[in-house]
């Protein structure tokens, strides 16, 4: 298997509040990304964006948009 790590972040005191408002964002908090490495020994960082949550939970706003700026960042 080739290297692989899962991220798993989040803030019971941000995220209860949004779950109780949008129970199916349920399924996806809390956030994560999947670091790894492909064959070639390139790293690559995945997650879900913040307008696939939105779209995905019928989200008011951006509520992750500070979380996927600093994943965005890390990549660079």
């Amino acid at each position: 298997m080739l290297p692989i790590e899962l991220l798993i972040f989040g803030d019971p005191k941000a995220g209860s509040p949004l779950m109780n408002q949008y129970p199916s964002l349920a399924i996806d908090l809390p956030l994560k990304a999947l670091a790894w490495e492909s064959k070639e020994k390139k790293v690559y960082l995945s997650f879900n964006t913040t307008a696939y949550l939105v779209e995905r939970h019928h989200l008011e706003g951006e509520p992750f948009k500070q979380v996927e700026s600093l994943l965005a960042q890390a990549v660079n």
